[in-house]
C-alpha cells in the first residue's frame, strides 16, 4: 500500500517532530510518529538530533532483533501474592523526571508476531502494567517493500496508531540541514549541488539490478573517506564501493578540482589585498569555497569569513582571468550569504554580522539594484 500523505524533506520532518515534541511537552498533543523513507535517507539522524536538541535520553530499539518477550519482560511467580508478575525490560523509559525519546526502528521489518506487542506502546503508551512516562516521545521508522529492503505491508491496526511522515530526498535541504552543519568535506555538498539527481538513486539502482546506490548516508561516508584517505587509488576504490563506479568517477573530477584550488585556512590568514589571488577559478572550486566558509565560520574569524563570502561576487574585478566572467558569481555570493546568515542567526551572531562593513556593502548594493 502507498503512504498517502504529503512528502516532506528530512529538514521539514525534523521541524514537524520538534513541534510535536513541544506540543506534547505542553500537554496539547500526545501522539506516536512514523518516519517512512528509503534506506540511508536520514531517519535515524533526525531522531538522534531531536533527542540531543531536547536534552532527552534516547532509547533505540531495533525491532528486527527482538522478540515479543523482550518488550513484555519476563514473568516470575510471587508466592506471597500468589500471582505471576513481570520483570520489565531495561530498554523502556521509566523516569518521569527525565525527558526521553523511544525510537522503534525498522518497524515495518519487524516480525508480524511482534506487532501486536507494539500496538500498546504506540496507542496506550504501555506494555502490560508498565506505562511510559508523559515525558517520553515515541517515534517509529521503517522502509517500504518498494525500497528493496526487507519489509512487511503495514496493516490498518498499526497505521491508525501513528502520525505518518513520508520522507523524500532533497539536495538543497540535505546540503543546508545536514552536510553543512556536520561540516562534511566541501567537495561532497559541492558535488550534490551540481548533480542533485545523484543524492538518492535507490529506484534507479533497483531497476538496473545494481547492489550499490547513492543515498544521503553513503555521501556522508564519502566525506569521511576523502577526509581520511590520502592515497588517490585507494580513495577512489572506497568511494566507488560506497556510491557506485559511475557516480564515483564523476565525483573524482570535482574532488580533484577542489583539492587543487581550495585553500581556506590560507585565505583566512591572508591580508585583504592578498586574498584575491587565492580564490579558485572554477565553479566547483568557488562553490566549495562558499560551503567551506560556512563551515569555518566561528566568532573569531567571522569578519574574515564575511569578507571572503562578499569577495565571491567581486573576484572578477580583481583577477584578470576571463574564466570568472563566465561564472554565476553574483548567484554564488548570494547563496553563500544565505547559508552564512542562517548560521549566524542560529548561533546568535546577528549583531556581529550586521556590523560587518562587507555585509553592509553587499546589502546596500542589492538594495540599490532593487533586490
Amino acid at each position: 500500500m502507498s503512504i498517502n500523505t504529503m512528502p516532506v524533506t528530512t529538514g521539514e520532518a525534523a521541524r514537524v517532530l520538534w513541534q510535536g515534541w513541544l506540543a506534547q511537552k505542553a500537554g496539547g498533543l500526545t501522539a506516536s510518529w512514523m518516519l517512512h523513507g528509503r534506506p540511508g535517507i536520514g531517519k535515524t539522524e533526525i531522531v538522534q538530533d531531536l533527542a540531543t536538541r531536547a536534552g532527552a535520553l534516547l532509547f533505540d530499539l531495533r525491532l528486527t532483533t527482538i522478540e515479543p518477550q523482550d518488550l513484555r519482560g519476563l514473568p516470575y511467580y510471587d508466592h506471597a501474592a500468589q500471582r505471576t508478575v513481570w520483570y520489565r525490560p531495561e530498554d523502556l523509559p521509566d523516569d518521569p523526571a527525565r525527558p526521553s525519546v523511544l525510537f522503534l526502528d525498522e518497524l515495518t521489518a519487524a516480525s508480524p508476531a511482534l506487532q501486536p506487542t507494539v500496538y500498546g506502546l504506540l496507542q496506550e503508551r504501555r506494555i502490560g502494567r508498565h506505562r511510559l512516562p508523559d515525558s517520553c516521545l515515541i517515534i517509529a521508522a521503517g522502509n517500504g517493500p518498494e525500497d528493496g529492503a526487507i519489509a512487511y505491508e503495514m496493516g490498518t491496526a498499526l497505521s491508525d496508531r501513528l502520525i505518518h511522515l513520508s520522507l523524500r530526498a532533497s539536495a538543497q535541504d540535505w546540503v543546508q540541514n545536514f552536510a553543512l552543519p556536520r561540516r562534511l568535506h566541501a567537495a561532497v555538498p559541492t558535488f550534490i549541488r551540481m548533480r542533485p539527481d545523484l543524492l538518492e538513486t535507490t529506484s534507479d539502482a533497483l531497476q538496473r539490478g545494481q547492489v550499490i546506490a547513492c543515498t544521503p548516508r553513503s555521501w556522508a561516508r564519502v566525506s569521511a573517506i576523502v577526509s581520511a584517505v590520502p592515497d588517490r587509488r585507494l580513495r577512489d576504490v572506497m568511494v566507488a564501493g560506497t556510491v557506485g563506479e559511475a557516480a564515483a568517477a564523476e565525483f573524482a573530477l570535482v574532488f580533484d578540482d577542489i583539492a587543487a584550488s581550495l585553500r581556506v585556512d590560507e585565505m583566512l590568514a591572508a591580508s585583504p589585498a592578498d586574498r584575491w589571488a587565492l580564490y579558485p577559478a572554477t565553479l566547483p572550486g568557488l562553490t566549495a569555497l562558499a560551503y567551506a566558509l560556512v563551515g569555518a565560520a566561528e566568532p573569531e574569524v567571522l569578519q574574515a569569513v564575511i569578507a571572503l563570502t562578499a569577495g565571491l561576487g567581486q573576484v572578477h574585478r580583481h583577477r584578470d582571468d576571463p574564466r570568472f566572467r563566465a561564472l554565476p558569481l553574483a548567484e554564488l555570493c548570494t547563496h553563500g550569504f544565505e547559508l552564512l546568515l542562517q548560521k549566524a542567526l542560529d548561533r546568535g551572531w546577528e549583531a556581529t554580522f550586521a556590523a560587518s562593513p562587507d555585509w553592509q556593502a553587499y546589502a546596500r548594493a542589492r538594495a540599490e539594484a532593487g533586490l
